[in-house]
């Protein structure tokens, strides 16, 4: 299983924070599991913003890092503080 979790605007968006999904070969990559994510359509198009963070185990990586069973990834606008 993956844990995803979303914050923020992407979890405003999408009415969830979190979900869990069925890990399989075909989910290699944070990027292949954006594109199962993204091809829900309508409100899922948030997570194609360019400035969309993620973080995998909670280590911020790119969308290029490698995804395996039992993962935590979460997705995540940039945050600024003032």
């Amino acid at each position: 299983m993956i844990e995803v979790r979303y914050f923020a605007r992407y979890r405003e968006a999408l009415g969830s924070d979190g979900e869990s999904l069925a890990w399989s070969a075909e989910l290699d990559s944070l990027e292949a599991l954006q594109r199962l994510l993204l091809a829900r359509g309508g409100a899922w198009q948030v997570l194609a913003e360019k400035c969309l963070l993620c973080a995998r185990n909670q280590e911020l990586c790119s969308l290029a890092e490698p995804l395996a069973d039992g993962d935590e990834v979460a997705f995540f606008p940039p945050v600024t503080g003032g």
